[in-house]
This record gives structure tokens, sequence and C-alpha cells, in this order.
């Protein structure tokens, strides 16, 4: 729904659709209510806000959920390329769903007559409840416009709910530059923090410290944003930047370096709220476990339960193998580029003289002696899959629904202590926040405002480290960082080499989160996309010893009579999953193209946004992103 579909509620039905969460989930929906009577009460407060729930990413339906959304980065590979990385597959969209408004609208209804009503006294139920629900919904109004500033950057700031007048409409679609919509962000946060509890009313609801690493999150991306696309027009007042030619920023000003230290301090105390107060957890446990209410580190986790049909079916697909023995990988795998990135438990990298590593020919080699989080969440063979099976080899030419494109098979998450068949679902919980993120959170905002470490970074470095099962000395590791040897885009930030220390602060963070779903943003706001041209994505070492397991299963790709091929060619020794087909529109690499940072708005937006209704979309009061025009279908420019 566009600005110029916002229609003022005037009636309730919406209510109909609202789910909730835990105890509220399983309440009756409220069928006739009307404006002078709703919001009067917390439980009503509850459920309108447990809505909001389904925002947030969850394992659901068939499949391997939140383990595949990497699939959108250099992490992890579907069989299917990812279009963000193949120029000309993005096109302007008649309708942009960056431009729709109906959950913030929302979220404006509520808060506007929740604290209304809360002001006078006209809201029944405990009070701090009552403040923790109003807290929930500013802290939604934030995830959402955060969701908002990640696609599109500047964007309108919109706090109440708007009439279906045409004039009043197109003022509110009037674009903000990105670090004001930020600034908004961090101020619901600020009101979110300051109204929600430490523990929450009910079981698996956000709290007071989701608030705070949430801020942090924000905080950070956006000061960084700031810093590596300084100079593009990609940054506010950066040359080329289109809100330059909308007449009602005139007198919009910014000081960069001043936003910049803003955001990082924001995300630096933010961040350590969370981090001195809370310890690092059992990292494998979290991820493989039905209930994470005693693991402290796991801030906000969703439950699962088959007697109310809260289910997904995780595990039947970890576990399921083959008739010929292979392991399933739900059409996705860890890349080399990844794999390679995790330190030997000495702390040195693989290819320094001194690791021990032992090569890449098997994946028993692979991992020995290696980072834990590297060893937890990748299956070699021997590793158990359930009870009653063991790994043997990757499934890499089994049906797409079901391969490990890469050889690398996620393991993360994966419950042996059960048997699940192809058919089970199962109740393994998902993790939506944890702590280690703002030690992560606070280092790199450390180094990045001062171009050292303090005290609180070293300490918080160390305990990653220490639970990682690696050297603690991260020092020793930056010493024996050679840039040059380290097979990872976020060396770079545009055309630039970064220094090993930031470098290794950014490994750090991609082995913490490894199959998490945070590696596109982190690169997006690195701004290491730049030099990705014909980039190819590579898996295991399938042609040195690899090949072995699959008998004469296999055909690579190119080879004579092999008509369709299986697998990608010998020329390279390490499995290409989009060179194995011609028509792959991969098939000769990734390459990004810069617009790409930015999703392109739909023409349908322009169109209602003109200043005389009727008017050619070219004179609406929306800019278009820049590298994009306005027609439908066009691609992206640069």
């Amino acid at each position: 729904m566009t600005i110029m579909k916002y229609l003022f509620i005037n009636s309730f039905i919406i209510i109909l659709l609202l789910c909730s969460c835990e105890d509220f989930l399983d309440r009756e929906p409220i069928s006739e209510v009307t404006p002078e009577v709703y919001l009067t009460s917390e439980a009503e407060l509850a459920t309108y806000s447990a809505a909001k729930y389904s925002l947030f990413p969850a394992h659901s339906g068939w499949g391997i959920g939140n383990f595949l959304i990497d699939n959108n980065s250099d992490n992890q590979a579907s069989s299917v390329e990812n279009n963000n990385f193949v120029p000309g597959e993005i096109r302007v969209p008649a309708n942009s769903s960056a431009w729709d408004f109906t959950q913030i609208r929302d979220c404006n209804y509520f808060i506007s007559r929740a604290t209304g009503k809360y002001s006078r006294g006209e809201i029944s139920g405990t009070d701090e409840n009552i403040r923790h629900y109003i807290g929930e919904m500013y802290f939604f109004r934030a995830y959402l416009y955060f969701s908002k500033l990640m696609s599109v950057g500047d964007f309108p700031i919109i706090k109440r709910v708007l009439t279906d007048n045409y004039d009043e409409l197109t003022e509110a679609n009037k674009r903000r530059p990105r670090n004001e919509v930020a600034r908004f962000i961090l101020s619901d946060l600020d009101s979110a923090i300051l109204l929600m509890r430490p523990t929450p009313p009910a079981a698996n609801r956000i709290t007071k410290n989701v608030g705070l690493l949430f801020k942090s999150r924000v905080a950070l991306y956006e000061g960084t944003w700031l810093k590596y696309h300084a100079g593009t027009s990609r940054v506010p007042k950066g040359p080329g930047w289109p809100g330059a030619n909308a007449s009602y920023l005139n007198d919009f000003n910014i000081d960069l370096n001043q936003e910049i230290a803003f955001f990082l301090g924001e995300a630096k105390t933010a961040a350590s709220a969370i981090a001195d107060a809370i310890p690092l957890g059992n990292y494998e446990t979290m991820f493989n476990s039905a209930d994470l209410s005693s693991m402290n580190e796991v801030l906000l986790w969703k439950k699962y339960d088959l007697s109310l049909n809260r289910r997904h079916y995780l595990q039947a697909y970890l576990q399921w193998v083959a008739p010929d023995l292979s392991t399933a990988g739900n059409n996705t795998g860890y890349t080399r580029s990844l794999v390679e990135s995790f330190l030997m438990n000495n702390g040195l990298p693989i290819y320094h003289a001194e690791s021990g590593y032992q090569g890449d020919e098997t994946l028993v080699k692979v991992v020995a002696n290696r980072d834990n989080r590297l060893r937890k969440s990748i299956s070699i063979p021997g590793d158990p899959i359930s009870p009653l099976l063991s790994f043997v080899k990757p499934g890499i030419i089994i049906t797409e629904e079901n391969r490990s494109t890469t050889g690398y098979v996620i393991r993360k998450g994966l419950d042996t202590t059960t048997v699940y068949n192809s058919q089970d679902p199962c109740i393994t919980a998902c993790v939506i926040f944890r702590a280690a993120e703002a030690y992560l959170n606070y280092i790199e905002a450390d180094y990045e405002l001062n171009q050292s470490l303090d005290d609180k970074s070293q300490t918080y470095w160390r305990s990653l480290r220490q639970r990682a099962g690696v050297d603690e000395d991260f020092q020793k590791t930056i010493t024996a960082t050679d840039l040059s040897k380290e097979n990872d885009l976020a060396v770079f930030s545009g055309d630039q080499m970064i220094d090993p220390t930031l470098y290794n602060i950014r490994r750090e963070r991609r082995c913490e989160f490894i199959a998490e779903g945070m590696r596109k943003n982190d690169l997006y706001r690195w701004r290491s996309l730049d030099l990705m041209k014909n980039y190819i994505v590579e898996g295991f070492n399938l042609w040195d010893e690899n090949y072995q397991l699959y008998g004469n299963e296999l055909k690579p790709q190119g080879e004579t009579g092999v008509t369709n091929p299986n697998v990608s060619a010998k020329t390279n020794k390490y499995l290409c999953p989009y060179r194995i087909r011609e028509n792959n529109k991969a098939f000769n690499g990734y390459t990004f193209m810069k617009a790409h940072y930015y999703d392109p708005i739909g023409y349908n937006d322009f169109r209602l946004s003109t200043p005389v209704k009727g008017d050619d979309a070219s004179t609406s009061v929306i800019y278009q992103n820049p590298g994009w025009d306005i027609e439908i279908g066009s691609t992206a420019k640069e």
C-alpha cells in the first residue's frame, strides 16, 4: 500500500487478522470493536502488538528456515543464481514493496491512540505492562523503518495516521535524508528502551535489552554506511545525490564526520550495556534446542509447540539422506570463501606457514584444528546425523530441492538426539537476537571511531575467541594476516584495502554469524561489493580426492560425451555451483552493479505522488535512487 492508498482507519476489521505469540497467540481475535472502546485494556494492547512479531525471521514450513538467508551473499550459494549479483536481472517494478506503508500505519495508529489513552488514564491493567506494550510498538516502528533504510535509504518520516486527502499524502511522500531517518529510528528505540521491561510480561516477547541491541545494530549500520559510502551519491550531500534536486531539501545540511561519530558512539554505548551484563553461552545448543529459556545470551527466540500446530521441518531436512548415502543440503551450501576465512585454533590464518592447516583435499582435513564455530556448523564423514545415521558424503548430485550445492553441508541447528523422518515436524527454537552481536558491534564501532581498541573491546574479543576455541591473542592473528591472501570481499571497502585489524574484526563477525543471515547487510554497509566482477562462487575441493566418493556418477561440465552435466568442469578443482550448466546467468561469475546497493522505487509510486494529481510521473515529489530510472522494467545504469 503506497501513501496514496494510506486511508484513515475508520473500521477495525484489521483486528480479525491479528495474530499473537505465546500466551496471546491463543486468544480469540476481536471481531467487533469500535474506535471508542478499542485499546482500552492491557490485553488489547498486547494482542495488537503481538501481530507484529511475524516481522521477525523464523523457521517455517519445509526447509531449513533461517539458515537459508545467507544465500543472498558470498557465504552460501543455492543452485539458482542471486539476481542481485547479475547485471540486468533487477528491474524497476510497477510497485515497490519498500514504498508500502501498511505496517507503519498500524504502528502509528497504535502509538497515537494508546499514548493518548494512557496519558488520560483510560487503559486498564498493570501500569508497567501497559508501558511495555506501548514500548513494543515503538520498537516495531523502528524495526520497520530500519528495513526501509537498508532498502532505499532516504525515506519519508511519518509519525501519524494520514487521511486520504491527496495533498496531504503527496506531502507525506517527501523523502528525508537517510541520516535523519536513522536518527528517527534511534529516537523510537530510545522510547522503546525507556518503556519496556527488562523481563517481558509474557514469554518470548521483546525486552529492554532487545531494544538496546537493536539500537546498536542500527547505529553501527548507519555510521559505517556514511563512512564507507562517503563521496558517492548514496550519502546525503554527496556528489550526484538525487535529493539535491528536491526543492523541499534546499535547507538540508549535514556535517558528515559529526554524523558518523554520533552513530558510532551510540552503537558503542548501547552495545556495552548488553555485553557488560550478559555472558556468552553454548554456541552449538543455541541453534539445535527446543527451549532456550535458560540461555541468557539469547535475548529473543521463537518457540514452537506441536500441540498448538506451531511447527517446521528443519530437522527432517538436515537429517535427510539419499539412497546413495549422501546427506542433503536443502539446496544450499557454504562457500569456499567463507570456510577459508575461519582461523586455526592456534589463531593463525590457514595460509600461514606455522598454522598447521592440513589442506582441503578432504572434508576431514578442512576442519582439523579449526575454529569450533566452523567445526560445529559443517558436516564431515563420520559425524552423527541422527541416532541411526552418520554423515558419509555431501549430496552434490541429488535432486535440486535437497542438494548440497557446494559440498560444504550446513550442520548448524542439527539435532542428533532424535530421529526425524522426511515428514516429521519439529520444534527446534529459532534465535532472533543474541548478545554476541553486542560484543561485535562494540568492537567494530570502537575501532572505527578511534583506530584502536579499548579495554572493553579487547575483553569482548577474547571472550568470543575463547568460546570458539581459538587462541585469545587476537594481536597474534593480526600480525600474521596477509590481506593479499585472504579470500574475502570484505578485505575492501570501495576499491581501498582496509587494515589488518579492521579486517580481523570483520572476519570475527563473519565467522560468528555463519548461516545467520547477517552477511549481505554487512557487505553493503562496508561497501565491499564494488570490486565484485566476474566473481566465481566456489565450494569444496572436488577433483583432488572427494570425487572418489561418487564412483562414476559425476558428469563434469564440458567433458566429451556429457550432455547433462551434474558438476562443474575439472579445470577448477573446486565445485562451482553456477558453472554446471552454461545457461546459468552466473556461469561467467557474479558482477555487482553499484546501483544495487539501493533498491529501485516503483513507477506507480512516482505516478501517485505528483504535486498535481494526474501529472506526469517525472514531476513526483519522490526522487529515484542513484543509478536507476523510473520507467518500469528499466535496469541499473551503473
